[in-house]
């Protein structure tokens, strides 16, 4: 039987930009191939590229040169449009800061991810109790995120990139504002949805968690992977 195709590929994937007269080179040249089903974490010290990496699999930026592709062409020739619909429909994305609509509940921030696909308001009403409940969080749907401690607005933020049944979850940094049992919880949770099937490419200073859960670890330094050595890697990161 033929090997299925990569859940995504990134290929001589670059990122440069001007920082005054500068030219900070925030990813040089990375490949790498995450399969469906894998569990992937991505580690280093600030500023060594993961977070511009994550961004870049998940549509937010453009890279400088370099390919990323996908089930559904390659992101790096995708107009504005096309990449608007990659990230509502195949991409799920959680971040260290939350980013919840403040003046929102907890259900109300989780129907926002269906927006965007159409969905019924009846279903999205739905769908987001149905999520938020299975997260443990029956008793705050209609909580907004500064009435609700940090583990449970994580939770509501793991709630709306879940809800939409996205094919690839993008995790930056998500227990890094969490106390180590909320930490633990919130890995937890993202584990399972793995063991489920999903796609997790995380990106985590908590190498404890990273060891327990991920299939694999890429160590990042200066925009580049590199070997358990501290060389560069070669080829194909996989």
């Amino acid at each position: 039987m033929a090997e299925s195709p990569p859940q995504l590929l990134a290929s001589g994937l670059k990122r440069y930009y001007r920082s005054g007269i500068q030219e900070v080179r925030a990813l040089d040249g990375v490949n790498l191939s995450v399969s469906k089903g894998e569990f992937v974490a991505l580690v280093g010290a600030s500023g060594s590229g993961k977070s511009t990496l994550l961004n870049l699999m998940g549509g937010l930026d453009t890279p400088t040169s370099g390919q990323i592709r996908t089930p559904g062409g390659d992101l790096s020739t995708m107009a504005p449009r096309q990449l608007a619909r990659y990230r509502a429909q195949d991409v799920g994305m959680i971040f260290q800061t939350f980013n919840l609509v403040s003046h929102r509940s907890a259900q109300a921030n989780v129907e926002l991810a269906l927006y965007f696909l159409d969905v019924k308001p009846r279903d999205r009403s739905r769908r987001a109790t149905q999520i938020l409940e299975q997260l443990g969080l029956k008793d705050r749907l209609h909580h907004r995120p500064a009435d609700l401690s940090g583990g449970e607005q994580q939770r509501v933020a793991i709630a709306r990139a879940l809800v939409k049944n996205p094919t690839l979850l993008l995790a930056d940094e998500p227990t890094g504002n969490l106390d180590r049992d909320n930490a633990q919880a919130i890995t937890q949770i993202i584990a399972d949805w793995n063991r489920r099937g999903g796609t997790v490419i995380m990106v985590t200073h908590n190498l404890q968690l990273a060891e327990k859960h991920a299939h694999r670890i890429l160590k990042m330094e200066y925009g580049k992977f590199i070997d358990n050595a501290g060389d560069v890697a070669g080829g194909l990161a996989r």
